[in-house]
């Protein structure tokens, strides 16, 4: 475990993160300083540990206007993909952790998953609405392929037909194949795969631990080819680092058998913010400060900008180009382009039998 400090930076192998900044809840602080004495080694790797959450309840509701989902499941806190740009990262405050280092390596996932799920949808009065499993961390990171529950979620999902979307980088999700095209003979799923970059170099610093972006072209051909409808999110575009990809990938895509794209501006809130200027350093020091004002200029002068309809895309002549760019690529691609694709196919749904009910039929 690595102290929660203010100050200095960590070359940890297969991490996004340069530092383990203390959490901005935290009432205690850490300033390293070197005192010209004994300089304690860094370690150049640190072990992901996993622990149960446990929630009372599983699924989410959401009021965001800019998202096409009201009900999300999240199966884990922390994410060990190691994204740089997460806009999850701050989360990990409310659980007294860093948003940097700790947030890759000390995760948590939803015990009972399945159980919680079936007890939720039991309810008299739930009412079914697609839900949407990947709103904030990876379902399928790596640790997944150990845990399952969001195999765990998806089977529960399928026993009683009711519609999912999915969203992530990773090719794991082609293990759920049995499930996923199961509940897409009844239009029940839809799966949006996320590329931020085409090029391999880019990709292992600035989201480490995951799939590489052909493998991620390859999920969305054999998705669609099992035919699960499957869309592409150029996400997020980072202005002077990966904006000039947008219609390479979106070609990609569409050549994969992508039928829908859409596209969101990189978001720096809260930590990510301090974490990203980091990553720019050390790795773009070239451009480190043009990036940021280019981001600062599609951010009303900040560099972050949380307000609801234009913090996925921004605003100004930049932002405006970049949307103009993604149409016109999605046009001559025949992309729907847009919000994502989310299943509708709501009158399928069959309720779990609650225990109470149960326990009337054995009686």
């Amino acid at each position: 475990m690595l102290p929660r400090t203010n100050v200095g930076r960590i070359a940890l192998k297969g991490r996004g993160a340069l530092s383990n900044p203390a959490g901005r809840y935290e009432h205690r602080r850490v300033d390293a300083v070197d005192d010209g004495w004994y300089v304690e080694d860094q370690p150049d790797s640190v072990a992901t540990t996993v622990a149960p959450d446990h929630a009372r309840t599983i699924i989410t509701t959401n009021r965001s206007p800019d998202v096409p989902f009201e009900y999300s499941i999240n199966p884990y806190r922390g994410c060990e993909h190691g994204c740089i740009y997460c806009y999850a990262r701050p989360s990990h405050a409310y659980m007294g952790l860093s948003a940097g280092i700790d947030f890759e390596t000390r995760l948590f996932y939803k015990a009972d998953a399945g159980k919680l799920l079936e007890a939720e949808l039991a309810r008299p009065g739930y009412v079914c609405k697609p839900i949407n499993i990947g709103a904030n961390t990876d379902p399928y990171q790596p640790v997944e392929r150990r845990m399952l529950v969001t195999r765990a979620l998806l089977e529960v999902l399928a026993r009683t037909r009711h519609p999912v979307s999915l969203i992530t980088k990773s090719a794991l999700v082609l293990r759920d194949l049995d499930l996923l095209t199961d509940l897409a003979r009844d239009g029940l799923v839809t799966v949006a795969v996320s590329i931020t970059t085409l090029s391999a170099a880019t990709k292992r610093s600035l989201e480490p631990r995951t799939a590489s972006p052909h493998a991620r072209l390859r999920v969305v051909r054999e998705l669609n080819a099992a035919g699960i409808p499957t869309g592409v999110m150029v996400a997020p575009v980072i202005p002077a680092i990966t904006d000039h990809e947008m219609e390479a990938i979106l070609a990609a895509a569409a050549e994969a058998g992508a039928r829908s794209a859409g596209y969101i501006l990189l978001r720096l809130p809260h930590e990510v913010k301090d974490l990203f200027r980091d990553w720019l350093t050390e790795h773009f020091p070239d451009r480190a400060a043009h990036v940021m004002s280019l981001v600062r200029d599609m951010r009303g002068g900040a560099d972050n900008d949380p307000r609801f309809g234009t913090r996925m895309h921004g605003t100004g002549p930049m932002a405006e180009l970049l949307r103009n760019r993604f149409q016109v690529a999605c046009r001559r691609l025949g992309l729907q382009s847009g919000k994502r694709e989310m299943p509708h196919a709501t009158q399928l749904f069959r309720p779990p039998a609650s225990a109470g009910a149960q326990f009337k039929l054995l009686f």
